[in-house]
């Protein structure tokens, strides 16, 4: 059944915010009496918004005379519902009036948007029914303050209802609706969380219709604001993190030079659990050790910074190979949130001549040596231990490893050889990023420059940001 065009009036009980239409003759329908709605019609005021334009021209097309009815629009294309904290508006801004008696509401013939448009408005006499009215495309709640709140008596807290739709809408403007001469219970209103306050008494069109719009463009600054200060504090706590996963390495009176680097995988936005970390003990053994906690996050990375702190001072109190790395076992275990959490590892200790050295792998991929006499390739795997938290009471043999004179030993995590390669499924593998250092090290690289191609290179061929960190250590000895 089609539903009468309304008079001009104060806050429209439909959603539809269109142009009155001419008056009917033998008095007003019950839609023409929005803020007396008869409760089994009460359906009719929940309607879609484009249905409800649509509903409103068909009906204001047939009931017109020729001298007043509108031009119907030839097509309906309904614009997409912008978000109370969008940017742009598309369509005419919303608004939910919040109270218990619709009749005694302000007069407002004629509510309009920053571009002329008219506002839609849709009325609740109580909570549970804004909460059903309370939908995105909703920009605004003018709220009566007097409303009682869920489950609170009248002399609880004069804001309660306040509080109750801050936390049902937290995403929404909000304008406190009181009596004249209450200011301070207003003033109190915008402390809690309220954008504005407006005497029930003194308002018009004009005034509520300028409120509405400072009401949604604050609420979008502050939530802008919000977010920025926000973003500033993760970045602030990853950046502590990344101190803590990526410290200064230990190597004073060594004749190694030592070169790191470090890229997060941003395509999350989250902080991973890549660490690494070198120091010289004092019989002038250099050790080195990078690892990788699975996961990404805050969490993971607290973990990461865990197990290096205690890596070093594990090494610094002469632990090394399968004594220490059981050790890290226990303090994984102990730390980790959940014990499906492990943590992938590979340490190095450097003999003071700097020709040999012991290797140890937890899980953690082969580091790669490069010397003159011959291509770069991985040091021996076969006796590669399981990761860090898999099985209880494992074991990490250490192996011994020739070095040579003059070599190059890049430690690295599984980001680097786990891009993919152009647009297929194929990954970049150990043995493409060995081909690749190769190359590299022939066009005359080295240290961190040789670190910074690896990376860039491994980020084209994937075509754009890797979905994991990658962390390099590189180790030179040049006689």
């Amino acid at each position: 059944m089609p539903v009468p065009v309304p008079r001009q009036r104060a806050i429209p009980a439909v959603e539809s915010g269109q142009a009155p239409a001419a008056p009917t003759v033998g008095g007003p329908s019950e839609a023409e009496a929005p803020l007396h709605r008869d409760p089994a019609r009460k359906e009719e005021t929940v309607r879609n918004d484009a249905t409800a334009e649509d509903d409103s021209a068909r009906t204001a097309t047939s009931t017109a005379t020729p001298a007043t009815a509108p031009t119907a629009p030839t097509a309906v294309h309904p614009a997409p519902r912008p978000a109370p904290h969008g940017t742009s508006h598309t369509t005419a801004l919303t608004l939910l009036l919040i109270e218990d008696d619709p009749a005694a509401g302000p007069i407002v013939p004629d509510l309009r948007d920053s571009d002329g448009k008219p506002m839609r408005v849709r009325t609740a006499r109580n909570l549970t029914e804004a909460g059903r009215l309370l939908t995105d495309d909703v920009h605004c709640i003018l709220l009566d303050l007097t409303l009682p709140a869920p489950g609170r008596t009248a002399g609880d807290d004069e804001l309660a209802v306040l509080r109750h739709v801050l936390e049902l809408a937290p995403r929404h403007a909000v304008l406190a609706l009181t009596a004249s001469g209450d200011a301070e219970r207003g003033a109190e209103a915008v402390r809690v969380g309220a954008q504005d306050y407006l005497f029930r008494d003194e308002l018009d069109s004009r005034l509520l219709s300028r409120a509405i719009r400072y009401a949604v463009e604050r609420k979008r600054s502050d939530t802008a604001e919000r977010r920025l200060a926000e973003g500033r504090l993760r970045a602030q706590e990853n950046a502590r993190l990344e101190r803590g996963l990526l410290p200064t390495p230990l190597l004073e009176g060594s004749p190694l030079r030592f070169a790191a680097r470090y890229r997060p995988g941003r395509s999350r936005a989250l902080l991973g659990g890549d660490f690494y970390d070198t120091v010289r003990t004092p019989d002038g053994t250099v050790h080195a050790m990078i690892g990788d906690v699975c996961g990404h996050g805050p969490d993971e990375a607290a973990l990461g910074v865990e197990l290096r702190i205690a890596w070093r001072a594990l090494t610094l109190a002469g632990l090394c190979g399968d004594e220490l790395l059981n050790t890290l076992q226990q303090v994984l275990e102990h730390e980790r949130d959940d014990d499906e959490i492990f943590a992938t590892l590979c340490t190095v200790d450097i003999a003071p001549d700097g020709r040999r050295a012991g290797l140890c792998l937890a899980g953690h991929p082969a580091p790669l040596i490069a010397r003159p006499d011959r291509p770069a390739r991985l040091l021996p795997y076969e006796n590669n231990g399981p990761a860090l938290g898999l099985l209880p009471g494992a074991r990490w043999p250490r192996m011994q490893v020739e070095l040579g004179a003059r070599w190059s030993l890049m430690l690295y995590t599984d980001g680097l050889i786990e891009g993919r390669i152009g647009d297929g499924r194929e990954r970049l593998g150990q043995d493409g990023m060995v081909e690749m250092i190769r190359r590299q090290i022939a066009e005359g690289l080295s240290g961190e420059e040789l670190l910074r191609a690896a990376v860039n290179e491994v980020r084209e061929l994937n075509g754009g940001e890797l979905t994991d960190d990658v962390a390099l250590v590189l180790l030179d000895r040049v006689p």
